[in-house]
């Protein structure tokens, strides 16, 4: 069926390809692979019965990586063209682009990536067709020991006995690859390689170091373009430069992975609770406060022993195991049980911002974007089985007002079970129905993220859009029916008996730590007024108006203004400079006039000189955009 409705049939046995050429010629030039019956595929699949056919260009996500996933094999070709005794490992499309990691003796220097970057050209200009085709087991691992790749036989030989081990063809160079893939090198316009680092196989530091070339294409010049000046301003914004620049935080050797922050810096995190507190408070949360370290018993009923453990640290106090928590949901728990609730005390939602501690591999460490130690906005709503519906959409609501508030746009994914999981297919069946019948009724568009839900329960990701396009996963509603069985908790229902109540972990910043670097990018250091660690600095041209300058800074010190003086003996326009380096939303310049007249000169952050107002008048309007969040 076309969008126009009308529908249009082809015999079996049809290459994709076929059909997109016969829809029309520009489907035809755009289209990179499909997706049958949800399914990503390549353009050379065959349609064998009917079904849901989506031809993928560009702007399709599952297109997009297709595309980024064969410029990953078009680098490998070129780094085994240059470097023969180079070994692959894996080539996957990430959200930005691509890289692939290989083991190669010597690390790759600059002028290696540009002449890899060369080869990649002369290889797409070659416009090599990609070929699938599939080996059984034996063959499989006997051809990559062949071209002696030991990294591709240890991922064969754990595929399960039913695998399909497929293999991609381009010219000379074969991939193992599951795929799928464009139809050809020529396909790619414009590649960029962007940085080159070392990562352990697998992830795992007990590994051998890899070398990762990062790197990014499009099927237009103009389109890269456009990414590298965005990359070059992501750079401007980079939250660990203006973290150092405007003095909010810092991160030492002492504790990598844990940052400091400044009193600046403290101001944000300050104002982004006592936020946090008032809504919750107006929407009938109560606040809690758990144990940072718990016993082993706890975290082994919690299911985190089994399913998270290597994301915790540990310790031992008397010779028992304990750990320091990564999550704040058990300590709930336990709350809850210290008494017996009736159906009517339900909805119970408790909040709690909870520091919380994951062990991070080193490589992986990013400023406050990847961290060992974080404050999670947890809460955890206890409600009866007819209450899920209403729950859900009130979270709904609270994370959408917390968005709008500081101009982010969002997308939402709903994630499903993960292999590693526990409950019954019942319990995960109903909560993820759940959830998307709550999207549903918001008329929210939503993505499906197969598997990639907690160990415990599906969950809907709220995923923000800051100014440069990126986005950020942050929010996160998660349904989970396995606590509440796990430590038997209970409510006396209606009829005087003990039922199970269902539970709601939630998040809204997420990590306000994260959500911190996320706003220093997102506004590029400059604070809307209500989150500026300093709203105001009073600067003088002379001596003479020092004292009204001192005047004026207890005013407003006095309003809840936070307000510096630069009573320096120096010229007007190098403290005006100086403060706008520092991005601080309003400078009030005050010499002998406005001493004389009660009045303040008032320069606005991106805005410039405003002119002269009676003191009173910036005053008001300073707090109505505090009281209001303005932007």
């Amino acid at each position: 069926m076309l969008k126009d409705g009308s529908k249009k049939q082809y015999p079996k046995g049809i290459h994709v390809y076929e059909i997109a050429k016969d829809l029309s010629p520009k489907i035809y030039r755009q289209a990179l692979a499909a997706e049958v019956n949800g399914k990503t595929v390549d353009l050379s699949y065959k349609i064998n019965e009917d079904c849901e056919l989506n031809i993928l260009a560009f702007d399709d996500e599952p297109g997009k990586k297709a595309f980024w996933h064969t410029s990953s094999h078009i680098l490998a070709q070129a780094v085994q063209r240059l470097f023969p005794d180079a070994k692959l490992a894996i080539g996957p499309a990430v959200d930005n682009g691509f890289y692939y990691d290989f083991d190669v003796e010597t690390p790759f220097s600059t002028e290696d990536l540009q002449a890899i970057e060369e080869e990649m050209q002369k290889i797409i200009k070659d416009d090599l067709q990609l070929e699938r085709f599939e080996l059984p087991r034996e063959e499989a691992v006997a051809l990559m020991k062949e071209k002696g790749e030991s990294y591709k036989v240890e991922l064969i030989e754990e595929l399960p006995d039913d695998a399909v081990i497929s293999f991609y063809r381009q010219g000379d160079f074969v991939d193992l690859c599951a795929g799928p893939h464009i139809p050809s090198t020529g396909r790619v316009k414009a590649i960029k390689l962007l940085s080159v680092a070392g990562a352990y196989w697998r992830g795992d530091e007990r590994n051998k170091m890899l070398q990762r070339i990062y790197g990014v294409s499009f099927p237009k010049k103009s389109m890269l373009d456009e990414h590298l000046q965005r990359l070059e301003e992501a750079k401007k914004r980079d939250h660990r430069k203006l973290g150092r620049e405007l003095d909010l935080f810092s991160l030492h050797e002492e504790g990598p992975g844990f940052p400091f922050f400044h009193p600046k810096g403290t101001i944000i995190f300050n104002q982004l609770v006592d936020f946090w507190r008032k809504e919750h408070v107006k929407r009938g949360y109560q606040e809690i406060k758990t144990p940072i370290i718990l016993n082993r018993d706890l975290w082994v009923r919690s299911g985190h022993w089994d399913h998270y453990r290597e994301n915790m640290y540990f310790t031992k106090i008397d010779d028992e195991d304990f750990a320091i928590k990564p999550m704040n949901c058990p300590g709930s728990m336990i709350l809850y049980k210290r008494r017996i609730y009736s159906y009517r005390d339900l909805p119970l939602r408790v909040g709690e911002l909870g520091l919380v501690h994951r062990h991070e591999l080193s490589g992986v460490l990013h400023g406050l974007m990847r961290v060992r130690y974080f404050t999670q906005d947890d809460a955890h709503i206890f409600m009866l089985p007819e209450q899920i519906g209403d729950e859900i959409l009130g979270v709904i609501d609270l994370v959408d007002y917390f968005y709008s508030i500081f101009g982010f746009k969002y997308h939402v994914e709903l994630s499903t079970r993960p292999e590693n999981s526990m409950g019954s297919d019942e319990d995960w069946e109903m909560a993820t129905n759940a959830l998307e019948e709550a999207l549903k009724a918001k008329g929210l568009d939503y993505k499906i993220n197969e598997g990639d839900g907690a160990f415990y329960g599906p969950k809907i990701d709220f995923h923000l859009e800051d100014s440069l396009g990126r986005t950020w996963q942050c929010g996160t509603i998660q349904l989970d029916f396995q606590m509440p069985e796990r430590f038997d908790l209970t409510y006396i229902g209606s009829d005087g008996e003990k039922h199970r109540p269902v539970m709601i972990h939630r998040v809204v910043y997420g990590s306000i730590e994260r959500f911190i670097g996320i706003l220093i990018e997102h506004f590029a250091g400059a604070f809307p007024v209500w989150l500026a660690p300093v709203q105001v600095r009073i600067l003088t041209i002379t001596d003479r108006t020092n004292s009204y300058a001192q005047e004026l800074a207890k005013k407003f010190s006095d309003a809840d203004i936070r307000v510096e003086t630069d009573l320096r003996n120096e010229k007007i326009g190098y403290k005006i400079r100086e403060a706008q380096t520092e991005k601080i939303p309003y400078m009030l310049v005050v010499g002998d006039k406005e001493m004389e007249n009660g009045t303040v000169a008032v320069r606005a952050r991106g805005k410039g000189d405003l002119g002269a107002m009676p003191v009173d008048e910036f005053l008001n309007k300073i707090l109505d955009e505090i009281r209001t969040k303005s932007m």
